[in-house]
C-alpha cells in the first residue's frame, strides 16, 4: 500500500496540525436524516467525535471498567517487536489515531528496526490530532509526520512507491461497524493493498456480560457524557433542539447479534426540531435512539470477515485474559514482506 498523503482540497495534511471536522455537506445531512427518522432512530458513532467527544473518549480509556486499551498495549508491548520483524514497515498509518498513546509502542519498535520514515494519525478531530502531532514530533524529531484529519474511510491518496505501509485499526472501532459496514471497510482496504503491505487490527472478543457491558456504562458516567456529546453535535450541525436531560443512557447486551448496544432513551414523549433540514421528529416515552453499537468477535469470525474480502489473518494475538485481539491481516496468498505464514 501508500505511504505518503497526497493533499486533497480543504483537508491538506500537515506537519504541526490539521484541521478541525469540515462543515457537514448534503450528504452528510442526509445521512443525518435517515438516521434520525428510521425505525428504530440510530446516529452513527462517527459523530460524537467532535473536540469535546474525542477528550470524553480519551477519559474513557481511563475508568477502571475499560479495559480494551490495557489489553492492546499489553498485546503491542509484548509483540510489537515481532510486529516490526514481520512487517518492516517504513510508513505507518494510524486509522482513528486520538491520542496515539498506544501507537508510540508500535513506533518504538518500528524505528529500532530501522524502517520506518513516516507515521500518517488519521482522525475526525483535528483538535486530538494538533495535539497527538506535537507531542509525537516532540518526542520523534527524525519521524515524517504527516496528520490527516478525516475519516478512516477516506481515500488517502497513498503513494505506492514507500511500501511496505502498515495501517493500524485500533480500539473498538472494527465493532462500531455493521457487517456491510465492515465488509465495506475491508474491501475498500483490500483494494488498496499491495503484498508486503499489511493491516493490525484490533477486535473485542466475546466473553462475560458483565466485564463487557461496564466497559460502556462505567460508574463514573462518562460513557453517558460522551454518548449524549452526540446530541449537542447534532444540535451545532444541525440546528438541532436536543435536550441532553430528556433522555437516559442505557449499554446491553445483545446476545444473538453479539453487540453492546448504547442507547439514549426518551425520558417522556417530546418533538425535537432540526432548523438546518426543515424537519422536526417525535419521541415516545422510553424510545431509544441507537448511539453506537459495539460487536465482539470469535477468532473464526475475524478469518471468515478477512477471507470474505480476499484478506487473510496471518497472526492473531491475544492479551493474557483473552479479553481483546490483534491480528495481522494481509493480501490473501501473500505474507508480509519478511513474515512466515500462520501460526
Amino acid at each position: 500500500m501508500a505511504s505518503s498523503v497526497a493533499p486533497r482540497s480543504g483537508n491538506r495534511p500537515q506537519a504541526t496540525g490539521a484541521p478541525a471536522r469540515p462543515e457537514t455537506t448534503t450528504t452528510q445531512h442526509h445521512e443525518l436524516l435517515s438516521g434520525l427518522t428510521a425505525r428504530p432512530k440510530h446516529l452513527a458513532t462517527k459523530w460524537l467525535y467532535d473536540a469535546c467527544g474525542s477528550a470524553l473518549y480519551t477519559d474513557i480509556t481511563r475508568q477502571p471498567e475499560y479495559y480494551i486499551d490495557d489489553a492492546e498495549r499489553e498485546i503491542i508491548g509484548r509483540r510489537g517487536a515481532e510486529i516490526a520483524a514481520l512487517t518492516r514497515a517504513r510508513v505507518l498509518v494510524d486509522l482513528g489515531a486520538g491520542s496515539g498513546r498506544k501507537t508510540r509502542l508500535l513506533i518504538d519498535a518500528l524505528l529500532s528496526t530501522g524502517s520506518l520514515e513516516q507515521y500518517v494519525p488519521v482522525d475526525v478531530s483535528g483538535a486530538a490530532l494538533r495535539t497527538a502531532a506535537r507531542a509525537l514530533g516532540s518526542d520523534y524529531p527524525g519521524l515524517r509526520i504527516l496528520p490527516y484529519a478525516g475519516e478512516f474511510t477516506d481515500p488517502l491518496g497513498l503513494d505506492p512507491q514507500d511500501a511496505p505501509v502498515l495501517l493500524t485499526f485500533f480500539g473498538a472501532t472494527f465493532g462500531n461497524l455493521r457487517p456491510p459496514e465492515r465488509r465495506r471497510f475491508l474491501a475498500a482496504l483490500r483494494a488498496r493493498m499491495r503484498p508486503g503491505d499489511g493491516l493490525l487490527l484490533g477486535t473485542d472478543l466475546v466473553k462475560d456480560v458483565a466485564t463487557m457491558t461496564a466497559a460502556y456504562d462505567d460508574r463514573a458516567g462518562v460513557t453517558a457524557a460522551f454518548v449524549k456529546n452526540g446530541l449537542t453535535v447534532l444540535n451545532r450541525e444541525l440546528g438541532a433542539t436536543f435536550r441532553p436531560g430528556d433522555f437516559s443512557h442505557r449499554a446491553t447486551w445483545n446476545p444473538r447479534l453479539e453487540r453492546v448496544e448504547n442507547t439514549l432513551e426518551a425520558r417522556h414523549a417530546h418533538r425535537v426540531g432540526l432548523t438546518a433540514l426543515g424537519r422536526s421528529i417525535s419521541f415516545d416515552r422510553g424510545e431509544p435512539l441507537y448511539v453506537g453499537v459495539s460487536a465482539k468477535f470469535r477468532e473464526q469470525g475475524v478469518r471468515d470477515e478477512a477471507a470474505a474480502t480476499g484478506l487473510r489473518v496471518s497472526h492473531w494475538w491475544t492479551d493474557t485474559a483473552r479479553r481483546y485481539a490483534v491480528s495481522l491481516i494481509t493480501v490473501a496468498g501473500h505474507a508480509t514482506a519478511h513474515g512466515t505464514h500462520p501460526h
